[in-house]
C-alpha cells in the first residue's frame, strides 16, 4: 500500500489542475450516489420485514407457502425460482387439531379472512375463534352459531342492527340472512381501516369460498413455554402438510401478502436495475478519470523528459485516485441516501410497498458505492496511465502534441465483439416473442454502449467526416469545428459517448411504455364490444349477472372475476414464472364474445369450460403451446393446473392474457365477488343497482390509469439513467473546454474575435449533440424494434413530441455546456 500512498506530485497536480480532478470528482460523486441508492433499495428488499399485527400474540403460526417455486435443471445446474403468489395459499383446517395436541400448545385456532357485502358496504368477515389472539371480546350477546353473526361497533351502526336483529349478507356462498347473536370489540389484531363482523369457525370455511380450507393456523402456547421449541414441536407434528411455521416478524409476510411483491419490487429495482446503473455509472465514471488523465499526457511526457521513471508515473495516476475518490464516494453517499428516501416513499405511496416496510440504511452499500469509485479511478487511471508511463520520453511528447490516429488493437478488437454481439442480439431478440425478446433486447443495448465506447475514436472520427460535408457550407467558424473534431477524435468520443448513452437509454425506457400502453389502450377499446360495464370497488353482487339478464333490453350479459396466475415461459434452463392477467367468465364463450372481442386467431372460445381454457398469442409463444396443447400454470393460490389450449387470440395485452370459466378461478381467490360486469343492450339507468355503470370508452380509461405504477417506474428508472448520464455529458464538455485554454489563446493570437472563437465552439457543440442524439437513437431503435415486436407484435410507438423534447434537451444541453464555460475561459 506504500506504492499507492499520495506522493507530493499528485498533490501538486490536483493543487495546479483543479479544474481536470473538478471533472473527475463530480463523475465519481455522481457514481457513487447512483450506487448507493440502489444498494440501499437492494439491503431493503433483501432485508425487508412487516411486524405482526393480527398474529402478534400467537406466537407460532402455521401457513402455507405463499410463493410458487419453479425448480430447472439437475444435479450441480438445479436452480430454484421463487415467486409471489397472485392470492393467499392456505392450509387444511384439519391441521389445527394436529398442532392443538403437541405439549406446549395452549390452543391452535383456524383463522379465516373474507370479504362479506351488506348492501352497498363491505366489511371484512373471520371465524369467532380468531378472537383468542386478536384480543376482541363481546359487549353484548353471545358467541356465533350456524346461522348467526357478531358485528362490531362500526358494522352494527352500518346494518343499523342490534342483537336479535336479522340481517342479509353477501359471501361467497351466496346471499343470506343471518341473525346478529352479538355485539363486540374488535382487537388490536382484527384488521383495521373497516367495519368487521365474526361467523361460526364451522361455517367459516363455506362462507369464504374454500370448504376445509384456513388461512392460517394460529398456535397459543401455555405459559413459560419457549417459543422455538414450541415451533420445532409444531413443525415435526405437521410434517408433510405443506405448512410452514413461522415466528417472530416472519409471521408478518403471512398476513401480508404485499411483503412479497415488495420484496420483489426493491430487489428488481436495486439489482436489475441498480446493477444496469452501476455499470453504466462505473463505466461513465472510468470515461471521465481516463480523459483526465489523457488532458495531463503533456505533463507526464514532461516528467519523462527529466528523468521521471514510469514507476513514480504510474504511482502518481494512482495517488491522484486516491486522493479524488474517498472524497467524491463520500460527498456521493449523502445524496443517495436522499435518491433512496424519495424512490421508496414514492412507491410506498403508490401502493408497491406495505406502510410498516422501513427503509433500512446500513453502512454496506455506502462502503460498496465509495469503494466502487475508488476501484474505477484506480482501474482506469491505471489503463489510461499505463502508454505516457511506458513509451520513451522523445515518443511522448510527441503524442501529447498530435493525437494518435490509430487505438489500439485490443481495445478495437473488443469493440468490434461488442458490435459483433450486439448484432447477434438483435437477430435473437427479432426471432423471439414475450419476455425472451425483452431480455434479449436489453443485452442489445449494452453491447452497442459499450461498442460505441470502445470504438469512440473511430466513430466520432466517422461522424465528423460525416459532419464536415454539411457544416463545409456554413462558414468559417463551423469548418473549423469540423476539423478539430477530425482532428482530435478522441476529445470529441469523450464527449458523445454520455450523451449517447442518455438518449439511448432514456428513450428506452420511454418509448417501450409507450410503445406497450398504446398496444393496450387501443386492444382494450376495441376488444370491449359490450354497451355497458359495471364495476364496484368491493365487487358486484352475488346474482349480479343474472339481475343485468332480466333488465329491459338486455341481450347479454357476462360477469367476470379478475386475478392473475402463474405461467412457466421460456425453455430448457432458463424458464420462469411470468404473472399473466386472467379472467374467469360466468358465462359461455359464446355469451363471452358477444360483449368482448379478444381476437381469436385459433381455435374457438365456445369450448371453454373446466379444464379448457383460451390465451393470448404471446404468452402461447412464451410458454410453447399451440391450441390443443396442456399449458401448466399456477392458479392464484399456488394450486397447480394443466388445462388444456382450446383458442388463442391477439388482444391479451389490453385485455387478460388469460381466459377461463369462473368455477375453475373461484376456488383459489379471496374475494369471489366478480370485478367487472360486461352487458350488452338495456338501459344504464337499470343498471346503476348494481354499482358503477360506464360505457366501454369510459371503461377503457379507467383501466389505462391503473398503469399508472409502471408509467411511473419506467419513467423514474429513464430520468435516473438518463439524468446521470446527462450530467456526465455536461461534466466532460465542461472539462474538454476548460482544458483547451491554450488552443482557444492561439487563436485570439491569430486574429480570431471572441465571437467566432464562440460560434465555432457552438458548431462544436451541436456537431456532438447530433452525433450522440443519432447513435442514441439508432441503439434505442436497435433495442425497441425487436422488444416491442416481441411484447406486443407491432413496432415501437414514438410520440413525436417526446422524442423531440429529448433531441432538444440533449443538443441544449450538449451547446451550454460548450458556450458558457467558453465565456469565463475568454474573458481571461
Amino acid at each position: 500500500m506504500r506504492s499507492l500512498a499520495p506522493n507530493g506530485l499528485a498533490r501538486a497536480a490536483v493543487r495546479f489542475k483543479p479544474a481536470s480532478f473538478a471533472g473527475t470528482f463530480v463523475a465519481l460523486m455522481m457514481a457513487s450516489l447512483i450506487v448507493s441508492a440502489c444498494g440501499i433499495l437492494l439491503e431493503t428488499g433483501v432485508r425487508a420485514s412487516v411486524p405482526p399485527t393480527r398474529y402478534a400474540k400467537a406466537p407460532v403460526v402455521a401457513a402455507a407457502d405463499q410463493y410458487a417455486r419453479l425448480v430447472t435443471g439437475s444435479g450441480d445446474s438445479r436452480s430454484e425460482e421463487a415467486t409471489p403468489l397472485p392470492d393467499t395459499a392456505r392450509v387444511d383446517t384439519a391441521l389445527a387439531g394436529r398442532a392443538a395436541r403437541v405439549p406446549g400448545v395452549r390452543a391452535a385456532v383456524a383463522d379465516f379472512t373474507f370479504p362479506v357485502r351488506q348492501g352497498d358496504r363491505a366489511f371484512t368477515g373471520h371465524g369467532w375463534g380468531s378472537h383468542a389472539f386478536t384480543g376482541a371480546a363481546l359487549r353484548s350477546g353471545t358467541a356465533p352459531r350456524a346461522g348467526e353473526v357478531v358485528l362490531d361497533a362500526v358494522a352494527a351502526r352500518a346494518a343499523r342492527a342490534g342483537v336479535g336483529d336479522t340481517v342479509v349478507l353477501e359471501t361467497a356462498a351466496g346471499r343470506a340472512a343471518f341473525r346478529v347473536s352479538g355485539l363486540a370489540r374488535a382487537g388490536d389484531g382484527d384488521l383495521a381501516g373497516g367495519p368487521v363482523g365474526w361467523f361460526a369457525d364451522a361455517r367459516s370455511p363455506a362462507l369464504a369460498g374454500h370448504p376445509g380450507k384456513a388461512d392460517a393456523i394460529a398456535v397459543l402456547a401455555d405459559g413459560g413455554t419457549d417459543t422455538d421449541a414450541l415451533a420445532a414441536r409444531v413443525r415435526t407434528a405437521l410434517a408433510g402438510s405443506g405448512a410452514e411455521v413461522h415466528t417472530g416478524d416472519d409471521r408478518g409476510a403471512v398476513e401480508n401478502h404485499g411483503l412479497g411483491y415488495a420484496k420483489e419490487t426493491l430487489t428488481g429495482l436495486g439489482g436489475s436495475f441498480g446493477g444496469i446503473a452501476a455499470m453504466v455509472a462505473v463505466f461513465t465514471a472510468a470515461g471521465t478519470v481516463a480523459l483526465s488523465v489523457a488532458q495531463r499526457a503533456r505533463e507526464f511526457a514532461l516528467l519523462r523528459a527529466i528523468g521521471a521513471t514510469p514507476r513514480q508515473i504510474r504511482r502518481a495516476v494512482a495517488a491522484e485516485g486516491l486522493l479524488v475518490a474517498p472524497l467524491a464516494g463520500l460527498a456521493g453517499c449523502l445524496p443517495g441516501i436522499g435518491l433512496a428516501h424519495w424512490w421508496f416513499g414514492q412507491l410506498r405511496d403508490r401502493g408497491a410497498i406495505p406502510e410498516p416496510v422501513r427503509l433500512h440504511v446500513s453502512w454496506i452499500p455506502l462502503v460498496v458505492a465509495v469503494g466502487a469509485g475508488l476501484l474505477t479511478a484506480l482501474a482506469a487511471g491505471w489503463a489510461a496511465g499505463r502508454r505516457p508511463a511506458r513509451i520513451k520520453p522523445g515518443q511522448a511528447l510527441t503524442e501529447a502534441s498530435v493525437e494518435r490516429r490509430r487505438p489500439g488493437v485490443i481495445r478495437t478488437a473488443l469493440g468490434l465483439g461488442a458490435l459483433a454481439g450486439g448484432g447477434f442480439l438483435t437477430a435473437v431478440a427479432a426471432r423471439s416473442a414475450g419476455e425472451d425478446a425483452a431480455n434479449a433486447a436489453l443485452g442489445v443495448v449494452m453491447l452497442f454502449m459499450l461498442a460505441v465506447a470502445l470504438l469512440g475514436p473511430l466513430v466520432a472520427r466517422l461522424c465528423a467526416a460525416v459532419s464536415g460535408l454539411l457544416l463545409g457550407g456554413l462558414g468559417a467558424a463551423a469548418s473549423l469545428a469540423a476539423a478539430n473534431s477530425r482532428t482530435n477524435a478522441r476529445r470529441l468520443a469523450s464527449a458523445i459517448t454520455p450523451i449517447v448513452l442518455a438518449m439511448a437509454f432514456a428513450s428506452t425506457l420511454t418509448f417501450l411504455h409507450t410503445s406497450e400502453s398504446h398496444v393496450a389502450a387501443r386492444q382494450l377499446s376495441t376488444g370491449i364490444t359490450a354497451d355497458h360495464v359495471v364495476t364496484h370497488p368491493a365487487g358486484l353482487p352475488a346474482g349480479s349477472v343474472e339481475r343485468a339478464a332480466r333488465a329491459p333490453g338486455v341481450q347479454a350479459a357476462v360477469g367476470l372475476l379478475d386475478t392473475q396466475v402463474l405461467v412457466p415461459v421460456g425453455s430448457g434452463g432458463a424458464r420462469w414464472l411470468q404473472d399473466a392477467a386472467a379472467q374467469g367468465v360466468s358465462g359461455s364463450g359464446a355469451q363471452l364474445a358477444e360483449v368482448q372481442d379478444l381476437d381469436v386467431r385459433d381455435g374457438g372460445l365456445d369450448r371453454i369450460g373446466r379444464g379448457r381454457i383460451a390465451i393470448d398469442t404471446t404468452l402461447a409463444t412464451s410458454a410453447g403451446v399451440t391450441v390443443g396443447d396442456r399449458l401448466p400454470l399456477y392458479l392464484p393460490d399456488g394450486t397447480r393446473a394443466r388445462p388444456e389450449v382450446v383458442a388463442v387470440y391477439g388482444r391479451g395485452l389490453g385485455l387478460p392474457a388469460v381466459t377461463m370459466d369462473r368455477a375453475s378461478l373461484a376456488a383459489h381467490v379471496s374475494s369471489g365477488f366478480d370485478g367487472t360486469l360486461l352487458v350488452r343492450g338495456g338501459d344504464a339507468r337499470h343498471l346503476a343497482s348494481l354499482g358503477q355503470v360506464a360505457d366501454g370508452s369510459g371503461y377503457a380509461v379507467q383501466r389505462t390509469a391503473g398503469r399508472e405504477l409502471n408509467a411511473w417506474a419506467n419513467y423514474t428508472m429513464a430520468a435516473v439513467l438518463g439524468g446521470f448520464a446527462a450530467v456526465a455529458a455536461v461534466n466532460t464538455l465542461v472539462m474538454t473546454v476548460l482544458d483547451r485554454r491554450r488552443e482557444l489563446g492561439v487563436l485570439r493570437l491569430v486574429g480570431a474575435t471572441r465571437r467566432q472563437v464562440r460560434n465555432m465552439l457552438r458548431w462544436e457543440g451541436l456537431l456532438v449533440a447530433g452525433a450522440g442524439v443519432a447513435l442514441g437513437t439508432a441503439i434505442a431503435a436497435a433495442t425497441l424494434i425487436p422488444m416491442t415486436r416481441g411484447l406486443t407484435g407491432e413496432d415501437p410507438y414514438v410520440p413525436p413530441l417526446v422524442y423531440a423534447a429529448f433531441a432538444a434537451s440533449a443538443v441544449g444541453l450538449g451547446v451550454l455546456a460548450v458556450t458558457l464555460p467558453a465565456r469565463a475561459v475568454l474573458r481571461r
